[in-house]
């Protein structure tokens, strides 16, 4: 199920997706500045990402939450502003619509190749006040004939004159795990999909975890199986994982406390996504970690 297309859309207001590829193959598409309502939080996006055997690994728009865009950066929670997308968590109030709304706006395109795509971008509130600025550098490159992997390079800096706090529903009070925020994949479900670490499996015991990486597997829409291996944890970053409700997974900058930018600093991720036909066990899942690109 879909959400309504009078409400959301998927196509750029104007400037075209990039493309990434490995050799011939498309196995991204990044929608750099989508037309979107304010409340679903509009922000460049990677959606359709397939494998190199062509099934779809992510998802966008689902109506249960239409704000899940594929693969993507995203706070609830910046300086007070939202730029997630839907109802913002209060503390002892539970989740309520505001109008506190920001988006996240590409500003300039830096490098454009068929493997590769750098730009800048600003983080608005929704005065449209920067918050911060990004310079995101994305590559795609061939691991194994069944496997590619993407690169997100991320650098988020303060301005000079004032900190940047980075804050969740679970540092605004929701006890039950959603510190969500950050790097986030909305996977493409038919079906279960499970996840695991090099020692632990499921929702319940991953969820908070800071393992070195995460695996997803699932089935896409076509009824092809793939998995996901994820790394790029930062020094106070946990796993946000979600199996049960719908699959997704994320680099959880708050996950259960803030994150500051202090004035005039960057925050910096690297973020690695190994983007596999079938399904892998820890063993492949684990190898593909130590391997390089190529």
């Amino acid at each position: 199920m879909r959400a309504n297309p009078a409400d959301v859309t998927t196509e750029s207001t104007g400037l075209a997706p990039a493309r990434l590829r490995v050799g011939d193959t498309e196995v991204a598409r990044y929608v750099l500045d989508p037309a979107l309502d304010v409340r679903h939080g509009p922000r460049p996006y990677l959606h359709p990402v397939r494998t190199l055997g062509g099934t779809v690994v992510t998802d966008a728009l689902p109506a249960d939450h239409v704000w899940h865009l594929g693969a993507s950066l995203a706070v609830q929670d910046v300086n007070g502003a939202n730029l997630w997308g839907g109802r913002t968590y209060v503390r002892d109030v539970g989740y309520t619509w505001r109008d506190d709304h920001g988006v996240i706006a590409h500003t300039g395109e830096v490098e454009q190749a068929p493997d590769r795509y750098a730009h800048d971008l600003q983080w608005r509130d929704q005065a449209g006040q920067v918050l911060l600025t990004e310079r995101r550098r994305l590559a795609a490159s061939a691991v194994a004939p069944d496997v590619w992997r993407l690169d997100l390079h991320s650098a988020l800096t303060a301005p000079a004159d004032r900190e940047v706090r980075l804050g969740s529903p679970a540092t605004n009070g929701r006890s039950d795990g959603a510190g969500y925020g950050g790097f986030f994949w909305r996977a493409a479900a038919d079906g279960a999909a499970t996840v695991f670490t090099a020692d632990a499996t499921g929702e319940e015991t991953v969820n908070g975890s800071a393992a070195p990486w995460l695996a997803l597997t699932g089935v896409g829409p076509g009824g092809g199986a793939y998995t996901l291996v994820v790394d790029g944890l930062g020094r106070d970053d946990r796993w946000f994982v979600r199996t049960a409700t719908y699959p997704g997974i994320c680099v959880a900058f708050a996950f259960d406390r803030p994150a500051v930018v202090p004035a005039g600093d960057t925050r910096h991720g690297h973020y690695r996504v190994w983007v596999a036909d079938g399904t892998l066990d820890r063993d492949r899942a684990t190898a593909l970690v130590g391997s390089p690109a190529h």
